[in-house]
């Protein structure tokens, strides 16, 4: 489907009520990585430059949903995001659904920005509820969303706002648009050969990835802690190596199916181990295939390391999504950049590089390759559903273009 977008939307004069993603990291009342707030600066200089009135609501943190909790207001982020905007944004209380709010919103002028309290201050939110989000849908005379990274979920301003808004235009984003072009149209026809990168701690997380991509995609590498998982499916010893017991069938079932589709799956064949995850203490070897008892995998080895550099470097387009170690510890920190420069590589020879959010946008950030990607996704979870093939009734709801 092909969504209604923001800048083709005329919105001089009108109040345009937009979810934003700034669940962004906080400590003490300070912003740690503004990355959320500056990725939604186009949608809103879209709508302030042309006339519109932007209204911003938003999530932060996991907040008890009974009330305001003054760690996790959004007032930090108001601050912010006038500095990046250049302009004041206005922050009316905190409780958004006050007289003060609504006469704040009432008394907007043309081009102003206004942001309102964290709304998971209300348990209505997380449960999706319709009079919470009438409430909010009457803040508006357009909905935007632009919060890819909880498009994924039910919330009431992400799927009970757009539906009391029916009639009234629901568009997407800027952000928003960019991910669903890289994540999901650009997949629908990738220039090949198309190569799948899945790393991190869980299996369970990327099962419907494997499945749904292994046959539209010609290889996947598979490291990161999940590997282990497999690793044992193969019938290798892994040490005390984290593995998902319950999950040693499904990847077993998954080695075969790529056997059967005569697909190029690459599960990491040696590995960097120690006997404590630290990066001053604990004995560190490398082992092939078997790991020795008491030692743990936390980095693909220097063989894995080569083989998974090869293939991406040939590739045209390229998924990614989890670290292949504990990048964040110098030590198994290795793996991880070998990818991310392969990765970077095969992007300067012109193909399409996809990374997942989370902790693989921050390994990025930490070799300093952001820039040298083609799309950095904002919503780790999110991407991770939409490559699984899920549909979002949050997306479903806005207009076709």
């Amino acid at each position: 489907m092909s969504i209604k977008t923001i800048p083709n939307l005329e919105v001089a004069g009108k109040r345009v009520l937009i979810r934003v993603d700034f669940n962004v990291p906080l400590e003490d009342g300070n912003i740690r990585d503004d990355r959320r707030i500056r990725a939604a600066i186009p949608t809103i200089r879209s709508v302030i430059e042309r006339g519109g009135r932007a209204i911003l609501m938003s999530h932060l943190g996991r907040p008890a949903g009974d009330g305001y909790e003054e760690k996790l207001s959004l007032r930090p982020v108001a601050e912010r995001l006038s500095e990046l905007l250049g302009k004041p944004v206005a922050f009316p209380d905190t409780d958004c659904l006050s007289d003060k709010t609504r006469d704040a919103i009432e008394q907007m002028h043309d081009g102003d920005v206004l942001l309102l309290e964290n709304l998971r201050f209300y348990k209505e939110e997380k449960e999706g509820d319709a009079e919470f989000a009438g409430k909010l849908a009457a803040y508006g005379d357009v909905y935007v969303n632009d919060a890819f990274g909880t498009s994924h979920r039910n919330d009431a301003s992400m799927v009970a706002v757009p539906r009391a808004m029916a009639g009234k235009p629901r568009v997407a984003g800027m952000l928003l648009d960019r991910e669903l072009r890289y994540l999901s149209r650009a997949l629908e026809n990738p220039a090949r050969p198309f190569v799948v990168v899945l790393g991190g701690a869980k299996v369970s997380d990327k099962i419907g990835v494997i499945e749904n991509l292994m046959p539209r995609s010609d290889a996947t590498l598979i490291g990161g802690a999940m590997a282990y998982t497999f690793v044992k499916a193969l019938g290798h010893s892994v040490g005390s190596s984290k593995v998902e017991l319950d999950k040693v069938e499904v990847a077993r079932e998954l080695i075969e199916e790529a056997a059967r589709l005569k697909h190029d799956m690459h599960i990491a064949s040696d590995h960097v181990c120690s006997t404590q995850m630290s990066e001053t203490s604990g004995d560190i070897e490398v082992f092939e295939e078997q790991i020795k008892d008491g030692y743990m995998g936390l980095d693909i080895g220097p063989k894995t390391q080569s083989e998974f550099a090869e293939v991406l470097r040939k590739a045209r387009t390229i998924v990614w999504n989890g670290p292949m170690g504990v990048f964040e510890m110098r030590p198994f920190r290795v793996g991880t950049k070998v990818v991310a420069k392969a990765i970077t590589d095969a992007t300067e020879a012109g193909a399409t590089s996809i990374v997942g959010g989370g902790d693989t946008a921050a390994a990025v950030d930490t070799f300093d390759l952001a820039d040298k990607m083609t799309h950095i996704s904002t919503g780790g979870g999110a991407s991770l559903e939409l490559l699984a093939g899920k549909t979002f009734p949050s997306i479903e709801l806005l207009d076709e273009a």
